[in-house]
């Protein structure tokens, strides 16, 4: 009897232990994730966010080289002012719009249509799949130096195939068409891949009842693949129209903005601003700017896609 009353009474002591341990188990496995991550935003904060910080802070500051690193002056919005009132900047900021259009809509046209052939079941198919990811997988400098050599107007081999002499990275009229076909060639596979892999998950009974209904080809593209496929370009889009916006590479490689300031797009004003007339102040605003109008941008997209998928 005395001995059942001890257990009883151990019993009783033991269960609130237990209790806090199932919790403490429970809020454990509900956190997990976040503590899993916590390391890595912690690290990911401290190496970006700093950087970012002292950009912003530089932005706000009237700092010229004759001064140390924090000895500048609080300047307000003055920078952003000027960038907003300088020709030079707005000329950049058109440009860079019209090109991140075009090589945008160039890379989706091109990758769409290599995505369509590659998803043919071919002998050898494999292969080309294989070779496809070659220029993605070309560091962009390295590339961008290749391209220049093959366009250089004695020695290169595009005008020994076309047999012309055409200055192709010095006459304002064919720069930027040069630079934006180095950044086709270059990211259209990505683009071709991303599609692939949608086309090959597609399903593939809407497609089997178009065929018994009598639809061709162009119909069931239209009306069945491309719908089926939107996601997968609303990604691709949405992934190749942020790094277009800030393309430096091929520019500063091929180019360095010019001739004329055909190629002069926003980020090699803010490299020109920040490392060559060493305008940190400027160049900081100016890479703010970008920064902010990426995410107008990206929301406004975003925005888009999302009233249409509620339609």
């Amino acid at each position: 009897m005395g001995g059942t009353t001890q257990v009883a009474a151990r019993g009783s002591l033991a269960h609130p232990a237990s209790t806090r341990g199932r919790r403490r188990a429970t809020w454990f496995d509900r956190h997990f994730a976040r503590i899993a991550v916590l390391p890595t935003t912690l690290l990911m904060l401290v190496v970006f966010g700093i950087p970012l910080l002292f950009s912003a802070w530089l932005s706000l500051e009237g700092w010229s080289p004759d001064q140390t690193l924090f000895g500048g002056t609080f300047a307000g919005l003055a920078n952003y002012q000027d960038l907003v009132t300088d020709p030079e900047f707005t000329g950049s900021l058109i440009l860079t719009l019209e090109y991140t259009a075009g090589v945008v809509a160039a890379e989706l046209a091109v990758g769409l249509g290599i995505a369509l052939l590659l998803n043919i079941d071919l002998p050898w198919i494999g292969l080309f799949r294989t070779l496809l990811i070659v220029p993605m997988m070309i560091t962009p400098v390295v590339a961008a130096f290749c391209w220049k050599l093959l366009l250089d107007p004695d020695h290169g081999v595009i005008n020994f195939f076309i047999q012309q002499h055409i200055v192709w990275l010095g006459r304002p009229d064919t720069a930027l068409l040069s630079v934006a076909v180095v950044n086709v060639w270059q990211n259209a596979p990505y683009v071709a891949i991303l599609l692939l892999a949608g086309l090959r998950s597609l399903p593939h009974e809407p497609v089997e009842a178009a065929q018994i209904d009598g639809a061709s080809r162009l119909q069931m593209f239209r009306h069945i693949t491309l719908p089926l496929l939107r996601p997968y370009l609303m990604v691709a889009l949405l992934l190749r129209m942020i790094f277009e916006f800030r393309s430096f590479d091929n520019v500063y490689v091929m180019t360095s903005g010019g001739p004329a300031d055909a190629t002069m797009v926003l980020s090699m004003y803010t490299y020109l601003a920040s490392f060559v007339r060493f305008d940190l102040s400027l160049g900081s605003a100016a890479s703010w700017m970008m920064l902010l109008i990426s995410f107008v941008m990206c929301g406004c997209f975003i925005a888009l896609v999302r009233r249409r998928d509620a339609t």
